[in-house]
This record gives structure tokens, C-alpha cells and sequence, in this order.
């Protein structure tokens, strides 16, 4: 697919692009693109509570964005929404996560009580502020340890069925949100269902490093810059996320309880697997044991993600995907 003619579209991180907490589909869009457009989204991470002191520097944008915005709902700051022109319910964003940058020196991890994995062990509020060096992409941790960086954002969603009205950006659902799949760099693509009108895209809550579980509540929180590119597909009937790096086929399961969340990653990725190679679910079923590998993505935000990767070797004839007759015209 060529994108020689496509334009190039920033939107930066300001009080009149950023919804602070919810998705809804009533959100007027930001910006509007055309399907193969590139766009680059500027955010930023974290309320008052969370700025440092000290010899850290603050982005210009964050503490206006601050005094305008109050957090509803939920507590992600979120730019967008990006619609993409044609989107209507029943077609696929395919989301091409082309760069990820850092934007500032520092991060952040916050600790609550009655949160995190283990909240019962850890009754207390501790929030600490971590160096950030984009020259070596790694952080500095309190005791001393050199983390490697892979930025990506915990938060990537269209907006919902318009019958929800505004919901949390905390729990992640069947149109995105919230996924915090550290798989999702700079790189990868993201599939996501359109369920409103222009698809309305947004992204935030920047991660420049995470472990699968999230298990305290947090990343190493941080504002990033991304650039996708937003290609729309249409009547794909996609009904649930999925993703694809250079090497696995990602299918993801979203659940309050960490079980169910297993059952629909599994499912989701033999339903995959017969749509890719045409092979029989009792087939796709086998293979999935022999060879995919089931991930935690996150235990802490209210529906538990668990995600099944694949390696695309296992498949070597498997069919394009997404199917590239289903492409809008760009």
C-alpha cells in the first residue's frame, strides 16, 4: 500500500485537545485525517499530585493543561480524539505505531492503598520520581539499577458505542483503552474495532518501562510523542483489539476475572489462527498449546488483560492480514 500522497497530521497536547479521564463518542474530534494520513500525537502524564520539585523540567503545556482540565470519570490524560474520515461502526482501525520519542527527563511511579496486586501488603501512598536518559534510553532507579527504556502507550483507544455515554479510561474494553501491553513499541500495529462515527482515535498514558503485570498500579509513567499511522478497513467486522509486531500475532483477553481474561485471548487467537491459515479450530487449538504463549498484560486495572502471542513463523503461508482488498482507498 503506497502513502506517497498521504499528509502528515501533529496534535499537540494542549486544554482544547485533551480529554481528561473518559472516552465517549460524543467527543467532538481534534483532527480529522484521511485514511494512510500519518499523525503525530503530543501527551503528557500526570495531575498536580504527581509533578516533581526540584532540577526536573516540566513541559510548558503540562501545568496549563492542569489549571484548565479537571480529571472525570477516570484519571488518564488523553489527546484526541483523531476521527478518520468514512469510519462508521462494523470497520477496523489498523493503527501503525510508526515512532515513539520521549518528551521529558523524568517519570514517575505511584503506589496506592487498596490498589496494585498486592494491596494487602502494601497499606501505604508512595510516589517516586525517576531519571530519564533519552541519549542512553534507560532510567535511574532509587537503589541504583540501570532499567532499559521501551517507551510505549498504556492507553490507546477509539471511542466506545455511542449507548455507553462516557466511560473510565481505567478499564479497558472491546474498543481499546487502557490495554498497558508493553508489546505495543514503536513498530508494532494495533487493530482496534470501530464502534462511532470517524472511528476517534486518541492515545496517552505514556510508559517508558513496564513489566508484564503492572503490579504496583503503575509503569514508569511519562510524557511521549507518537506517530501512527491510521489506516481504515472497511466492513471488517473486527469486534475486539488485537496486534502484530515483525515476529507474533498478538490476541488479547480483557476480563475482571483473570481466567475469563485467559478463556478470550485464547479463543480470540484460534478464531485468529483459522482466518490466517484456514486451519481447523481443533488444529488452531493444538498449535496453541504447543507454541503460543499466554502473557499477563496487567492485573490492576479493574478488567485483568491477558494476551496470547504466536509466532507469524508458525505460519508461513499464512493470508495477508488485515486482507488488503478490505482497505479504504487512500
Amino acid at each position: 500500500m503506497s502513502f506517497e500522497r498521504a499528509a502528515h497530521h501533529v496534535v499537540p497536547a494542549a486544554p482544547e485537545t485533551i480529554h481528561w479521564g473518559f472516552f465517549d463518542a460524543a467527543l467532538a474530534p481534534v483532527c480529522t485525517v484521511k485514511s494512510g494520513d500519518s499523525v503525530t500525537i503530543h501527551t503528557i502524564s500526570g495531575g498536580p499530585d504527581h509533578l516533581p520539585s526540584g532540577s526536573f523540567a516540566i513541559l510548558p503545556e503540562h501545568p496549563k493543561v492542569l489549571a484548565a482540565l479537571k480529571p472525570k470519570l477516570g484519571l488518564h490524560i488523553l489527546t484526541g480524539p483523531v476521527a478518520v474520515e468514512g469510519a462508521e461502526p462494523g470497520d477496523m482501525l489498523e493503527v501503525r505505531i510508526e515512532r515513539i520519542e520521549l518528551r521529558q527527563d523524568w517519570g514517575w511511579n505511584l503506589m496506592k492503598p487498596l490498589y496494585g496486586a498486592l494491596p494487602e501488603d502494601f497499606p501505604f501512598e508512595r510516589l517516586v520520581h525517576i531519571p530519564l536518559d533519552s541519549d542512553r534510553m534507560t532510567a535511574k532507579l532509587p537503589w541504583g539499577t540501570e532499567l532499559p527504556l521501551a517507551p510505549f502507550f498504556g492507553v490507546m483507544g477509539v471511542a466506545p458505542p455511542p449507548v455507553y455515554g462516557p466511560i473510565s479510561t481505567i478499564e479497558p474494553r472491546e474498543h481499546g483503552g487502557n490495554i498497558d501491553n508493553k508489546e505495543l513499541v514503536s513498530g508494532t500495529t494495533l487493530f482496534l474495532p470501530v464502534w462511532a462515527k470517524g472511528a476517534l482515535f486518541s492515545a496517552g498514558d505514556g510508559h517508558a518501562a513496564q513489566g508484564d503485570g503492572e503490579v504496583n498500579l503503575t509503569a514508569i509513567e511519562t510524557a511521549l510523542s507518537g506517530t501512527f499511522r491510521l489506516i481504515l478497513h472497511k466492513g471488517n467486522g473486527l469486534t475486539f483489539p488485537r496486534a502484530a509486531t515483525d515476529t507474533h500475532f498478538i490476541a488479547m483477553g480483557l476480563n475482571a476475572d483473570l481466567d475469563d481474561a485467559a478463556t478470550q485471548a485464547l479463543r480470540q487467537m484460534i478464531r485468529w489462527i483459522g482466518e490466517l491459515s484456514g486451519l481447523s479450530a481443533e488444529d488452531a487449538y493444538m498449535l496453541c498449546s504447543l507454541a503460543c504463549d499466554l502473557r499477563v498484560t496487567q492485573l490492576v486495572d479493574g478488567n485483568k488483560g491477558v494476551h496470547a502471542m504466536l509466532a507469524k513463523s508458525l505460519l508461513p503461508n499464512h493470508k495477508p492480514y488485515p486482507p488488503q482488498d478490505a482497505a479504504h482507498p487512500t
